[in-house]
């Protein structure tokens, strides 16, 4: 496997095409132009490779304030975690200290990775960020996004704790949505909301809703969310 930032015309064409291909749409979702106008302006797409195979790209800015903003990435199971390994060095090497991201809340592998393999800290959580999407993953989705806080210069040691207290919400699938022991929240999400889209919008649409309260509420109260379970929940602590 390597890791290559890519700054050739037909590379950039090369990747955003391979993003259309994981979002399934025929549209761009960043387009070759707009590639190419990030790397210009100092940011950077970065390839993997098995081979001449594409098997993942992320690109991403840099911010007034020193840090990076990784706007996307994409990659095949196992190459994620190098890859993001590979921007933090890319991010590091021209002085940036931090880099955040946006995710779709409902997707608890992501949650998974951002949070316990890397060891990022939810921060924010905005209700429809992207406003209505076309792709063949999100169509006729709202697309609220938690933004991840990755510090780049220590490690964050990384815990799962099992859901304690009482019960204080339901879940559309009539099992418990949130908990709370009067210090931490916990909230749960689907294990795979992505099947769930496909059987029932109406009910991802629920879960949406349902989720959307529980950390609105909890972040208003000065919440974070520092860790995801295996069962999918999120734990959220006190900033």
């Amino acid at each position: 496997m390597r890791f290559q930032v890519i700054s050739d015309v037909p590379g950039i064409a090369r990747v955003a095409a391979y993003y259309a291909e994981v979002w399934q749409t025929t549209e761009d979702v960043l387009s070759t132009e707009t590639l190419h106008c990030i790397r210009h302006a100092g940011g950077a797409t970065i390839g993997a490779f098995d081979g001449d195979e594409l098997v993942g790209a992320t690109t991403g800015l840099f911010c007034p304030d020193g840090s990076v903003y990784s706007m996307i990435a994409a990659a095949r199971p196992g190459v994620g975690h190098p890859l993001k390994l590979a921007q933090k060095d890319w991010a590091v090497g021209l002085g940036a200290k931090s880099m955040r991201w946006t995710y779709d809340p409902l997707v608890s592998r992501n949650a998974r990775f951002n949070l316990v393999k890397l060891g990022a800290v939810v921060t924010e959580y905005t209700v429809d960020f992207y406003g209505p999407m076309r792709d063949g993953v999100n169509d006729g989705d709202e697309s609220d996004r938690l933004t991840v806080q990755w510090d780049l210069t220590s490690e964050r040691e990384t815990h799962e704790s099992v859901p304690q207290g009482d019960v204080t919400l339901t879940a559309p699938d009539g099992e418990p949505l949130a908990r709370t022991d009067g210090e931490r929240i916990w909230c749960r999400v689907p294990r795979d909301i992505v099947q769930v889209r496909k059987e029932s919008a109406a009910l991802a649409r629920r879960w949406r809703e349902a989720v959307r309260g529980v950390f609105v509420e909890a972040f208003e109260q000065g919440y974070v969310a520092t860790s995801m379970s295996r069962e999918g929940w999120y734990e959220l602590e006190r900033r």
